[in-house]
């Protein structure tokens, strides 16, 4: 029988059905689970706070008068002899049943005198709904427990990462990647698709280990095939236009497709408008935005990435980074979404993982239609992907501004440190299973730690996330380094002129 931790005493409003103190005989730390004996059952616990207390120092006046004496009160009393811990526990749920392990809420306060026990591991386990075959993010917190997260639980009914930035989001996603990559068929893989407007996963492709499992295409590589387009999409892409307007097009694609022009580009279309015998207003509006289109550099004849490159195990990672356009990243994501999504309907690919970085950008809340025009696709995925087996993870250091509609349907949330309060209350609102105390402790989190909250965590987990497998490629070259080399630039041009002169 190991030995207790602590003994939970008596307040003037506890212990309660929820809440309760005890006297710390062996050390514990915030975050910990614990577990004890009540009328009901064996309850588990979390710890929400710790606190040293000393009744010699509880009196100020009697401090000081011990200082002005040149000395101190330790000289006269003593007082490590009664300095003691008391921590404060919330209680989670109690085993009403060891035999079929059902678990009910509180609904009887345990008694004061009670023994608190570290939470043995195998309960522990079973109680926060760990998975050994799971997705491995990292450690359960003061606990000798990996958080190993059920794989259907975690990402059919999508997923939302939210931290400030430098918190170290996007590293845990890469160990959460990289857990999809590794694993094998017969556990079950899923096609990752990867949204990404910093590069942050192109390094991916240049990790030994990743490099065949991997394919990123950047800004030169990406193209959308004009002959996949729809009169819809012009319309969606490029602002609104008249039925009537939208019918003259539509009669434009039939007619191309009825030549037998299987495929045809940009250069084809607008030769096909400018020879048609329509209004010229119509004309020019088709005319402007097929223009804008082709400056783009984006619409071709054919569409890269293929679905043909959507396998199971493998990832794409489509590199917005080099697109200063924010229009262009937009209209990528929202073809490439909505070709996923279609072809996850019909079954032509394969169960996908879809990952959005800084998802605020591509499904903002209170922007317009034209001005987000992913946000429609990537919000269905949302409602309606899990129907599919098609998964969507949103990543986002601004979740205020990331659309409601799609962050409510996130049934598992991963937070890391945010302070923002706007951002903060958002979180509260739209998380299950955050509690006061819970939400307390994130302004706190380091770098690297998170609490998991949602379907995949019966109950929140705080979690040391785990040291990534793949190699971290720099993204960007840091302010000093930078500011060097514009100082070194500076000074070369100043003795290239002086050479001139």
């Amino acid at each position: 029988m190991p030995e207790a931790a602590g003994t939970i005493i008596s307040t003037e409003d506890t212990p309660t059905p929820d809440e309760f103190f005890f006297v710390l005989q062996e050390p514990v730390k915030k975050e910990q689970f614990i577990e004890f004996d009540t009328e009901e059952g064996r309850a588990v616990a979390r710890v929400t706070n710790v606190r040293k207390t000393n009744q010699y120092f509880m009196q100020a006046q009697s401090v000081s008068e011990y200082a002005k004496d040149g000395g101190s009160i330790d000289d006269h009393l003593p007082t490590a002899d009664w300095e003691y811990l008391v921590a404060e526990g919330r209680i989670l749920g109690v085993y009403a049943s060891e035999e079929n392990n059902l678990i009910k809420r509180p609904s009887f306060p345990p008694s004061p005198g009670t023994d608190v026990f570290i939470a043995e591991t195998d309960r522990l386990s079973h109680f926060l709904g760990v998975d050994p075959d799971g997705v491995h993010i990292g450690e359960v917190k003061f606990q000798d427990l990996q958080a190993s997260l059920n794989l259907t639980k975690l990402y059919q009914k999508h997923l939302a990462i939210l931290a400030q930035s430098g918190a170290g989001k996007s590293y845990l996603a890469s160990v959460m990647l990289e857990e999809l990559l590794d694993r094998n068929a017969e556990d079950g893989q899923l096609a990752v698709v990867a949204i990404d407007p910093h590069g942050e996963y192109a390094g991916f492709a240049q990790d030994e280990q990743y490099m065949n499992r991997v394919k990123v295409y950047d800004d030169n590589d990406i193209s959308i095939g004009v002959s996949s387009l729809t009169a819809g999409n012009f319309n969606h892409y490029f602002g609104d236009v008249s039925h009537a307007q939208r019918r003259e097009m539509e009669k434009v694609l039939s007619d191309l497709r009825g030549d037998g022009h299987s495929t045809y580009g940009l250069t084809d279309l607008i030769a096909a408008i400018e020879e048609r015998d329509m209004k010229q207003s119509t004309k020019n509006v088709w005319l402007d935005r097929l223009n804008r289109m082709q400056y783009m550099n984006l619409f071709k004849q054919y569409d890269n990435p293929s679905l043909d490159n959507v396998e199971s195990g493998k990832m794409l990672v489509l590199d917005l980074s080099d697109i200063v356009n924010r229009k262009k990243k937009q209209i990528i994501a929202a073809y490439v979404t909505d070709q996923l999504f279609k072809a996850r309907r019909s079954g032509d690919i394969p169960p996908f993982f879809l990952l959005v970085e800084e998802a605020h950008n591509f499904i903002p809340e209170g922007v317009s239609a034209s001005d987000a025009p992913a946000r429609s696709v990537i919000t269905r995925i949302a409602r309606e992907g899990r129907k599919f087996h098609a998964c969507l993870g949103l990543i986002s250091q601004r979740p205020a501004k990331l659309s409601q509609t799609a962050l409510s349907q996130c049934n598992t949330n991963i937070i890391l440190r945010v302070t923002n309060p706007y951002d903060l209350d958002r979180i509260k609102k739209g998380s299950e299973g955050i509690t006061q105390d819970v939400a307390d402790s994130i302004p706190g989190l380091r770098t690297g730690e998170a609490v998991v909250v949602g379907e995949a965590a019966k109950y929140p987990m705080f979690v040391d996330v785990r040291e990534r497998r793949s190699e971290e490629f720099d993204t960007g070259k840091d302010l000093e380094t930078v500011a060097k080399e514009y100082h070194a630039q500076e000074q070369q041009d100043e003795d290239d002129l002086d050479a001139f002169m």
